[in-house]
């Protein structure tokens, strides 16, 4: 595989919010050489202008959060995203000790793990910003499909497996609030995550729906010793990080097995 088929997650994100052909570690200044940026305006003296713009911006949301005491330089950066999308999306609650909503979890989960693999505070934050977004508009009719879906790939490749799950009254109660919301932040490392991630960026978020596959054909004898929905979820929630990349991997061959090259399918 040539290192461009390599790009991580970053890099193809980097392409969609308007900065194609990044690698991983280049810096903003030399993103901003690229002649086709998407979303940003045409001319390069304007590239340095958006940026300095949304880096304001952050600083703005940033500094009123920590006036109404919302943040503080002690609060976790991951919580500091969510108050920030929070107060811009009009959705700030009245007070922080206010219990998080189920939205709220999954974007925390979603900017832990993206913390993992975007240094740059700024670019974290609107790189989790913008992903959660595209879950919540282009993914918003196909999320609630996955389970059906993963139920028809999981009896393609083995029936007796569901069997199992069913007999145990598991199926309904899988994590997939974990692997089809969170898109198995907290579930994955990030060197598998970003794998991962980076098909859903793409334009297809069927591969969840593979990798959960995958995690059940993986542990396939663990889960089958297992005979409750309760063991078997919680199993699930917690599955060994030594086996992700293969996980991975294996997943990624499934989704062409059954779709083809799904580049833009969701």
């Amino acid at each position: 595989m040539t290192e461009d088929s390599q790009r991580n997650f970053r890099s193809v994100y980097y392409e969609k919010v308007g900065f194609r052909g990044v690698e991983e570690k280049k810096s903003l200044e030399i993103l901003l050489k690229d002649d086709r940026l998407g979303i940003l305006p045409p001319h390069h003296e304007s590239h340095a202008k958006v940026m300095m713009y949304r880096k304001e911006q952050y600083l703005d949301v940033l500094h009123a959060l920590k006036v109404v005491r919302f943040v503080s330089d002690a609060t976790p950066q991951a919580e500091v995203y969510l108050r920030m999308y929070q107060l811009e999306s009009g959705k700030l609650p009245r007070s922080p000790s206010f219990p998080l909503e189920p939205e709220d979890e999954v974007f925390l989960a979603i900017a832990k793990a993206m913390e993992e693999m975007v240094e740059d505070s700024v670019d974290c934050y609107w790189i989790t910003r913008r992903f959660v977004n595209q879950l919540n508009t282009k993914y918003r009719d196909s999320l609630p499909q996955l389970p059906k879906a993963f139920e028809q790939y999981l009896n393609l490749e083995d029936g007796r497996l569901l069997t199992h799950l069913k007999m145990c009254s598991a199926a309904p109660k899988l994590p997939y609030d974990l692997w089809f919301k969170r898109c198995f932040a907290g579930c994955l490392p990030e060197s598998s995550l970003q794998r991962v991630w980076d098909k859903v960026v793409s334009g297809s978020c069927k591969i969840l729906v593979f990798v959960a596959v995958e995690i059940l054909l993986t542990f396939k004898i663990k889960v089958m010793a297992l005979n409750s929905a309760e063991k078997i979820t919680k199993f699930l929630e917690n599955i060994p990080q030594d086996s992700s990349d293969a996980i991975v991997s294996k997943a990624i061959d499934l989704w062409h097995k059954h779709c083809g090259t799904p580049v833009h399918s969701s």
